[in-house]
């Protein structure tokens, strides 16, 4: 008997096999197949621009890669280019901050991985509140650091934003942090000042609670609220964890560059009291990736102070096209679609057409069924929202990052699809 026929196959960890797919990044690899293939494919589901990288962060990468920073780099990131990235915090978000407080690592999902991981013990039941819809890796990334999430289902009618009042409700002695987004991917919403100081006002009354604020989007919003860091509000200043990158902002998706900001209480902690977050986020970076790529971080400071124009074009761009986008949605028959204020997403209520037939006879009884019949009846690629929360089963995400173009006619298709449901 030959040894692939005795072999026995290695046994994967419950963790990693109760683990669930991102929802997001297999549309985006279905959609790039299709096309591919030759396929006739409008994708909105992709989560990053549809730009290139501005040249002059290009070229500060590349002049540092030519000057050799090639070796290895502290592992929390460079100290000059942490004091930039506190610098910004302290300047452009209010919130009270030091290089010291600064760890840059491998994007902001893996910041917001290295928080959890450090705020959270296996076995002891400790939760996390969420409120839904939420980006789709938040559940996961609290599961495998060993905790439980705890839903807050936001409503339609709210824009999706949790309000103080549920928040109060769902905090018990289990409640270990929050997770909160805003802009919101995949609600395409965001918190105004006012909302985020009620629920710093919650929060503040429960001294154990971590905040874990998501925000990647802040420079991406166009609505009539400017966007507030909820870092700065003095009540919970030294309890928030600010997380942001320049994936999205400066179109550097696949540049991996993510930090994190969580200031230590003043006083200052003695040695081995306190929270001393950010060191113990370094320190499990430093037995998982060590730092980011050396020759990248001089791009960092490049973006974050000689950028600005580039970025307020894109964010320009991203604001014709949610009037764009959100008045098609909002025309096509029974969909429900409130207004997006920031990020590049929107995320409709398609529910009136469950238990409708296709043209080629599919029946849609999900969010899941309804964008798999959409895309291959009409070629449009949307993400279903079931991954996004309990809430999400009645929604898709559409992403307006792509051209007008396909904007306009992406939803066409999809118009004209929903008017042939029976």
């Amino acid at each position: 008997m030959s040894p692939v026929e005795t072999a026995v196959p290695i046994e994967l960890s419950q963790r990693v096999t109760r683990l669930r797919p991102s929802a997001t990044l297999a549309v985006s690899a279905r959609v790039k197949a299709l096309q591919n293939a030759g396929v006739d494919v409008i994708g909105f589901g992709a989560g990053e621009p549809d730009f290139d990288t501005p040249g002059n962060i290009k070229r500060a990468a590349i002049e540092a890669l030519e000057a050799g920073k090639t070796g290895y780099a502290p592992v929390p990131g460079e100290a000059s280019v942490r004091r930039v990235i506190a610098k910004k915090l302290s300047e452009e978000n209010g919130i009270e901050c030091s290089a010291d407080d600064i760890v840059i690592s491998t994007g902001a999902k893996q910041s917001i991985y290295l928080a959890l991981q450090c705020l959270l013990d296996p076995g002891m039941g400790q939760q996390v509140i969420v409120p839904t819809p939420a980006w789709v890796s938040f559940f996961p990334m609290v599961e495998l650091a060993g905790g439980e999430v705890v839903e807050v289902e936001c409503s339609v009618a709210n824009d999706f934003r949790m309000t103080a009042a549920q928040l109060e409700t769902a905090i018990n002695e289990r409640t270990r942090a929050i997770i909160l987004n805003s802009p919101s991917n995949p609600c395409g919403t965001m918190y105004s000042g006012g909302e985020l100081a009620a629920l710093a006002d919650v929060l503040a009354r429960h001294e154990n609670v971590a905040i874990i604020s998501d925000e990647i989007y802040e420079k991406l919003v166009f609505g009539d609220e400017a966007h507030v860091s909820i870092g700065s509000l003095p009540q919970v200043a030294d309890r928030t964890i600010t997380i942001n990158g320049l994936s999205k902002a400066y179109a550097m998706t696949g540049w991996r560059l993510g930090y994190a900001c969580a200031p230590a209480p003043t006083p200052a902690p003695a040695p081995g009291h306190g929270h001393g977050l950010a060191k113990a986020m370094a320190k499990l970076q430093g037995q998982m990736t060590t730092s980011i790529t050396t020759f990248l971080q001089p791009a960092i400071i490049e973006a974050l102070t000689n950028s600005a124009e580039e970025v307020e074009g894109m964010r320009r761009t991203f604001a014709r096209r949610a009037i764009q986008m959100h008045g098609l949605v909002s025309a096509m028959p029974g969909v429900l679609c409130p207004k997006p204020t920031g990020a590049f997403y929107v995320f409709p209520d398609v529910s009136a057409h469950f238990n409708k037939t296709t043209p080629q006879g599919r029946r849609i009884v999900s969010a899941l069924s309804f964008a798999e019949a959409l895309l291959e009846e009409a070629k449009v690629a949307v993400v279903p929202g079931e991954d996004f929360g309990a809430i999400g089963h009645r929604h898709v995400r559409l992403s307006f990052a792509c051209s007008e173009y396909d904007i306009e006619q992406g939803c066409e298709r999809m118009r004209q699809w929903l008017e042939g449901l029976k």
